[in-house]
């Protein structure tokens, strides 16, 4: 099973504050662990969401919104793809995690699994799941 792991971002990571020389330490020491265990498929942080846009869709018409964006009370400062043998599994290597908050106090990771071709049912035609493999064996060669 795969698993998006999200990091929330806090008032510090909106405003652009950088994690300190520690946390940037523990971390990677935890990335350490989850690539040496082969859960780690992928891992990154976010820039704030002052430097990023939104894109709004209504029927045809599609809106560009700078960033930031106040109104929305929860924002993604980071992520990594985990594969982890079940949510169990995900959650307990969430609780071995660094506080991922800069300022140290209130951090939140949410563990959302990924959808898997099985998930979709007859839905998913058999020209769609040989689509669906082209296109990961063509990113695969991109690597």
């Amino acid at each position: 099973m795969r698993f998006m792991i999200i990091v929330k971002a806090t008032k510090d990571s909106e405003a652009g504050v950088m994690p300190s020389e520690t946390l940037l330490t523990e971390m990677g020491r935890f990335n350490e662990e989850l690539a040496n265990a082969g859960v780690m498929l992928a891992g990154e942080g976010l820039q704030p969401s002052s430097k990023g846009k939104r894109v709004t869709f209504s029927g045809n018409t599609r809106t560009v919104t700078d960033g930031p964006f106040p109104e929305t009370k929860e924002l993604i400062a980071g992520f990594w793809l985990w594969r982890c043998r079940s949510m169990e599994e995900a959650v307990e290597w969430v609780k071995r995690c660094p506080n991922p908050a800069v300022d140290g106090k209130d951090g939140e990771i949410e563990i959302r699994q990924i959808f898997e071709a099985e998930d979709f049912g007859a839905e998913f035609t058999p020209e769609l799941r040989e689509q669906e493999e082209r296109i990961r064996a063509q990113i695969a060669d991109k690597k």
